[in-house]
């Protein structure tokens, strides 16, 4: 009998009567073998011997059954779907069964379910699977269940893509996935929920020593180097803990509290964990709050700019000034950028925080050249993350040349911009020089400096950290590398700049031990506030130096801790 679908029959006591050879090939048996078997002998295919045992129990029901059988032979292993029929012939209870190959549609369905449930970089399960055997913890134990939620961030692994190229990051990401796995039990899970996130599920846990220990080895196991692709790497990670039921009655808010406890390790310390606690969500909703609030500023524009002058040390006339943006909030009061700064990059409304800034000058160019003059040069600061972006910077570019004076801005970036693998360098850069934009290197000395990185970059002005200048006549090391970073930049062709001068100290040693011409500083004068340039500018015009020839007597604002914003 030639059907393509395998075919066969069980008398009352489970014998085959009748095997087609479709049949007979699925279980890699003669059709003479089966049917011929001595009632009750066990057949070598585990599968003929499952059919012999089903059919009592399909004869007394009276009805079809529908299942799937997954058959192994030494040539494949293959999947039918196959359908049990009790019939009647000639007064005799039989069962016919027929099954239809569907291993390919299987396979399919496998590999469907795996894109869903799976990530393909690490294989780990992803933020559905866990979020569902979460949910099932809770549904099936309630709250006799315990267990612990460790939410997991790489740390600094952007800059990990950016000086390594991305096939490195991923080659890391599978690796730490793979320490974090070692050691596992079944009961546990671990998930990859996006980019360098990871979530733990810790089931069950006993007290929170338990997780705590646990948590600290898994810290000590990532901090032994990784090696990828011939380069030696080091990763940490930052990690919050949340446990059930004490933080929360289901996967998300547990989710959010481990996420909160993260973040607080994450803006400290990092390469640390913590155990959430309810301060924290106190200061996620003020943190929130704050977001909000940035979010609106920009939208009603309630941004405004100071300008500090960079001063020519020795005739202390204006150089050129830098723009550094202020927030003015609901009451009027004005917030320098390090409580906002951070956030605008994470939130990614620092693009058009940048584009404002730019409006806000073009507003008062007039002004601007009236108190400091035609000729001087205004720098705008851009943050890390977009002086590698192309179309934010091929944007901006776009908006300096509108300007119709491209030739007087200077774009001042960190020097990662350079040494880490982005288009600044290579397509940016020459945008830049086609427009006649100048480039300066901010806050060098700090971070990824190196002289040798410096050597490889083009730029017009080098601005050498106040780290460096704070109490330099008193400091023989630091007057040393300001010496060498001196000479290498005037042999590139590069203006030096000392920023943060704000003693006749440090300004005479300038003067007196050094070449450098130029320098940025309260010595000379506070960001100016257009209110100010309004009322003073008129005296400021009979003397640009008159605001720069003396200390201000008004103590320093907290510096940002965002690179690139200025001060």
């Amino acid at each position: 009998m030639s059907l393509p679908a395998s075919v066969t029959v069980q008398d009352e006591r489970g014998n085959f009567v009748f095997v087609n050879d479709a049949a007979a090939a699925q279980f890699n048996m003669s059709a003479h073998d089966i049917v011929g078997a001595v009632p009750g002998a066990a057949f070598r295919c585990k599968e003929l011997n499952d059919r012999r045992d089903i059919v009592a129990g399909v004869l007394q029901s009276g009805r079809v059954r529908t299942s799937e059988e997954r058959i192994r032979t030494d040539l494949a292993s293959k999947v039918y779907l196959t359908t049990h029929r009790p019939v009647q012939v000639s007064n005799r209870q039989l069962l016919l069964s027929s099954s239809i190959d569907v291993s390919q549609q299987k396979a399919i369905e496998e590999e469907l379910f795996r894109c869903a449930y799976y990530d393909e970089l690490t294989d780990l399960p992803t933020r559905r699977v866990i979020e569902q055997c979460v949910g099932s913890l809770i549904r099936e134990q309630g709250s006799s269940a315990r267990f612990a939620m460790a939410f997991l961030d790489i740390d600094n692994f952007k800059h990990i893509n950016d000086y390594y190229g991305h096939a490195s990051g991923d080659a890391l990401l599978v690796e730490v996935a793979r320490r974090l796995s070692l050691g596992l039990r079944d009961t546990d899970m671990l998930s990859r929920i996006s980019g360098d996130e990871f979530l733990l599920l810790l089931n069950p846990i006993r007290n929170e020593a338990e997780v705590a220990d646990y948590i600290e080895f898994l810290l000590q196991r990532l901090k032994a180097p990784f090696f990828i692709d011939g380069s030696e790497l080091f990763a940490s990670a930052s990690i919050g803990v949340s446990i059930y039921p004490d933080h929360g009655g289901d996967y998300e808010m547990l989710r959010q509290n481990a996420d909160i406890a993260m973040y607080r390790v994450k803006n400290e310390t990092k390469g640390a964990a913590v155990l959430f606690n309810d301060g924290m969500q106190q200061e996620a909703l003020a943190r929130m709050a704050i977001e909000q609030s940035l979010r609106l500023a920009i939208l009603d524009k309630r941004f405004c700019c100071a300008f500090q002058p960079k001063v020519d040390i020795r005739t202390q006339q204006v150089r050129g000034i830098e723009a550094l943006v202020r927030l003015r909030d609901d009451d009027g009061v004005i917030q320098a950028p390090g409580t906002f700064i951070d956030l605008a990059v994470e939130l990614g409304l620092i693009d058009e925080l940048t584009h404002l800034v730019l409006a806000e000058i073009m507003k008062s160019i007039d002004l601007i050249d009236d108190t400091f003059g035609t000729g001087v040069s205004i720098s705008i600061n851009v943050a890390a993350k977009q002086a590698g972006n192309l179309a934010f910077m091929t944007s901006f570019a776009q908006a300096l040349e509108e300007t119709g004076c491209p030739t007087r801005f200077i774009v001042e970036v960190t020097e990662d911009a350079f040494v880490a693998k982005t288009h600044f360098q290579t397509e940016i850069l020459p945008i830049l020089r086609r427009l006649g934009v100048g480039v300066s290197i901010d806050d060098f000395g700090i971070g990824y400096s190196s002289l040798s990185a410096l050597a490889d970059i083009t730029a017009d002005e080098i601005k050498i950290d106040r780290s460096f200048i704070v109490d330099i006549h008193k400091r023989p090391r630091s007057q040393g590398i300001l010496k060498a970073i001196e000479s290498l930049s005037e042999a590139l062709g590069m203006t030096v700049i000392a920023e943060g001068v704000e003693t006749f100290e440090e300004l005479a040693y300038l003067q007196a031990a050094t070449r450098i011409k130029y320098a940025q500083g309260f010595y000379f004068s506070k960001p100016v506030f257009l209110e100010e340039l309004t009322t003073g500018s008129a005296a400021m015009s009979d003397s640009r130096a008159a605001s720069v020839s003396r200390p201000v007597q008004e103590s320093r604002p907290a510096y940002s801790r965002a690179r690139g914003f200025g001060r």
